[in-house]
């Protein structure tokens, strides 16, 4: 059987260091330790549409949303600090996707994981 969307939005975040899920907002948030978020699930929240809403680099919402409306946008409450929408409800590259996930991570991760992250991912190299 094909994982939901859900689920496999559940899988990369999770296999993140450090990473817990608890609701917030009635919706599957993912954080970092105990406080940070960095990935919010958004099943119809404030529209008709399935998205997650993800951290992001400086000036990254601005261009994805440009270069692709119909795949990203400024999500609620969290937009104006250069938080991503990303629309699931569209053909979606989930290569893309973890590359988001990842970003987000990186954008709001102390220090230490991040370089943590970056150990794991090299000892994969070769």
């Amino acid at each position: 059987m094909e994982p939901t969307v859900l689920h496999r939005l559940r899988d990369l975040c999770l296999a993140l260091p450090e990473v817990t899920e608890r609701p917030s907002h009635g919706e599957p948030t993912w954080f970092i330790g105990a406080r940070k978020t960095f990935v919010m699930f958004a099943d119809h929240h404030h529209d008709d549409r399935l998205a997650f809403w993800c951290a992001a680099a400086p000036g990254a919402q601005e261009e994805l949303v440009a270069a692709a409306p119909e795949h990203y946008f400024r999500p609620p409450y969290v937009g104006h600090r250069g938080w991503i929408g990303v629309y699931l409800d569209v053909p979606i590259d989930w290569t893309e996707i973890h590359e988001l996930v990842e970003e987000s991570y990186r954008a709001v991760a102390p220090v230490r994981l991040v370089t943590m992250l970056n150990a794991h991912k090299g000892s994969h190299i070769g």
